[in-house]
């Protein structure tokens, strides 16, 4: 049976949009508690890149990005299936093994970053889908995928065509123009590559489908930001809130070093050669995801911070070591 009539059918799932390192994981996480969320225990990577055409290390795509224009019915059905094979709650249950009647469908929470290049095929998947998109200030988020790249803990392909090095975190349309671009020039295209294509393909759809919350909000104002998700997804925040210590969010397991605050000011000098280039993007981001306060939008980095780390230099990421590979981007 086709997996869109019936036989493995969801209720309205919920998608977590974002560009690499802006915080998702923390949010899936968080998320995770609810007694209403089954995920697939982590990221989809395999469940799109076992599909041939999906996958650029086979050579019949050359980035993440997908469309609607990919979803034939044999796709929707075969992605559909994956999820539903592969859903567990955040005990570690299996949907499918459940004792009894299955009452309603389930109610799938769904976060990897490359989903930011693939909304359009997402909703053809899932046409009731909803979707929270996460926005972190580019200071910060393209700080952190700097050093997701030099921990070389990221590395998403070994080897793809033309490139003589490992390639880190989301793979964008145009990534070969890349080769021989700086580490900040690197993932200032990521993040605007990512940033750009979440909101062109939300802003299609019905407003009442997505929301907007930021890293901060998250991190910072986490309780009152959990009912706001929860509220917009129509879920119960009990297990949420009984999760939070204090009020604030444990770290991911995804987490580098333990955040501190303003801690991009290491990379301060590298960051304050592509702010410039992103004012465009950020002035978009602004306007088209509104209800964020106009702090969340600074791209200001104070000369004295240059300075201060201008004897670090960010060349080219070549010979990332690749031995310590993971599919999370």
């Amino acid at each position: 049976m086709n997996a869109t009539n019936g036989k493995y059918p969801f209720e309205r799932p919920v998608i977590i949009l974002a560009a690499p390192r802006s915080g998702s994981t923390l949010l899936f996480e968080t998320l995770t508690k609810s007694t209403d969320f089954w995920t697939i225990g982590g990221e989809s990577h395999a469940v799109f890149e076992s599909i041939d055409r999906f996958n650029p290390m086979m050579g019949m795509c050359d980035s993440n990005a997908l469309s609607a224009d990919n979803a034939t019915p044999a796709i929707v059905a075969q992605i559909r299936l994956q999820f539903f094979q592969q859903l567990r709650n955040s005990l570690g249950q299996g949907f499918q093994s459940q004792a009894g009647p299955i009452i309603s469908p389930p109610r799938l929470l769904e976060k990897t970053p490359k989903n930011a290049l693939r909304v359009s095929l997402l909703n053809e998947i899932f046409p009731d889908a909803l979707f929270i998109y996460l926005y972190r200030n580019p200071r910060e988020n393209i700080s952190s995928m700097m050093d997701a790249w030099q921990s070389g803990r990221f590395v998403t392909y070994d080897k793809l065509s033309g490139r003589g090095s490992p390639w880190s975190l989301l793979l964008p349309p145009g990534w070969q123009s890349y080769n021989d671009a700086s580490l900040e020039q690197i993932t200032a295209f990521q993040w605007r590559a990512a940033n750009t294509a979440i909101l062109s393909e939300l802003s299609r759809l019905d407003r009442r489908r997505w929301m907007v919350v930021s890293y901060r909000q998250q991190a910072y104002e986490t309780v009152n930001t959990v009912q706001k998700i929860c509220e917009f997804c129509d879920v119960s925040p009990d297990g949420i809130l009984d999760s939070l210590s204090g009020g604030r969010l444990p770290l991911s397991q995804y987490t580098l070093t333990a955040p501190i605050a303003e801690k991009w000011h290491k990379n301060a000098s590298a960051l304050s050669k592509v702010m410039s280039d992103l004012r465009e993007t950020v002035d978009y981001i602004r306007k088209t995801a509104d209800g964020l306060p106009d702090a969340e939008f600074d791209l200001t980095i104070e000369p004295s911070l240059t300075r201060e780390t201008a004897p670090t230099e960010h060349a080219s990421p070549t010979g990332v070591d690749s031995a310590v590979k993971s599919g999370r981007n």
